[in-house]
């Protein structure tokens, strides 16, 4: 049976079985997961992340962005999930879903690169850090840019 709403439900883990209609959140896991909403009974997961899919959820209305295209299932269903309601989309070609396919392994690249990066960045100094000082040391420099070495 064909689903046209959808409610979302936060959870840290999902129920060994699924009900129909139900869009449940994981943000502990960054996914969320639902029945296909064509009726075929396959689990859709969409990996909540900057270049897959993202997810408003406010006042319990949940709005994923893009579309859900299940064209590794044998249904290969196609919709948006909106404010709660599932919009039907029309099929879409197998050049059309290639072309997807390639647009969304870019952006995980990208982001993945750009992750690298953030992480090697933060784990890099801006200066060389000092070598560590007695107070005995710390005092004598403080004394010497006060009055001037010697005195």
């Amino acid at each position: 049976m064909r689903i046209n709403e959808i409610t979302p439900q936060v959870v840290e883990l999902a129920p060994k079985e699924l009900r129909p209609g139900i869009l449940y959140v994981s943000y502990k896991y960054k996914l969320a997961l639902h029945l296909c909403c064509c009726g075929c009974g396959e689990k859709v997961v969409t990996p909540l992340t900057p270049a897959e899919w993202q997810l408003r959820l406010t006042n319990g209305v949940a709005t994923l962005h893009p579309s859900i295209g299940n064209w590794s299932m044998k249904c290969k269903s196609h919709y948006f999930i909106r404010n709660n309601k599932v919009i039907w989309a029309g099929e879409i070609s197998n050049r059309q879903i290639a072309a997807v396919h390639r647009r969304d392994k870019t952006a995980i690249d990208a982001m993945h690169l750009a992750n690298k990066q953030q992480r090697q960045t933060m784990d890099m100094p801006e200066r060389p850090l000092s070598q560590p000082q007695t107070v005995t040391q710390l005092l004598a420099k403080i004394w010497n840019w006060l009055f001037g070495p010697g005195k």
